[in-house]
């Protein structure tokens, strides 16, 4: 089955400049209450899917992802969840078997996830990710 029919998106990241002034506005204007928050990082709950703001230079200097559209049109992350590490390779397999352009190899990073990162052919930032033994972690 195809990547989209099997796994929903689960996450919309913003990819911002400063998350304090991103905090500011979602929690006091928009009454977002946060889930979490870390370096460069914030993630709210509010009804639907998950929204987080993570910055541009912190994104970059952590994953390899250019942080060049910081300053373009492009400013959201689209996330897919799967259900654990090795769905996050089966769906790098399956998606760079395909085409897909991707800025590198599934990789653990510092929060305990696993994940990779792609392109849609406007530039959209996709991210497949799952997380490790012991879930999501509050700060990283």
């Amino acid at each position: 089955m195809a990547f989209a029919q099997e796994h929903a998106i689960t996450d919309i990241c913003l990819l911002v400049k400063d998350t304090q002034r991103s905090i500011d506005f979602y929690v006091k204007k928009l009454g977002f209450e946060i889930n979490r928050r870390a370096e460069g990082f914030v993630e709210f709950n509010g009804a639907g899917l998950t929204l987080a703001c993570w910055e541009i230079d912190h994104l970059s200097d952590n994953t390899g992802v250019s942080n060049a559209k910081a300053e373009g049109p492009h400013k959201a992350c689209i996330a897919v969840r799967v259900p654990s590490p090795e769905g996050v390779d089966a769906a790098y397999t399956e998606l760079k078997g395909k085409g897909v352009p991707f800025y590198g190899e599934p990789a653990d990073y510092v929060w305990n996830a696993r994940g990779a990162y792609f392109i849609g052919p406007d530039d959209e930032l996709w991210e497949i990710y799952a997380w490790k033994d012991g879930g999501s972690m509050g700060n990283f």
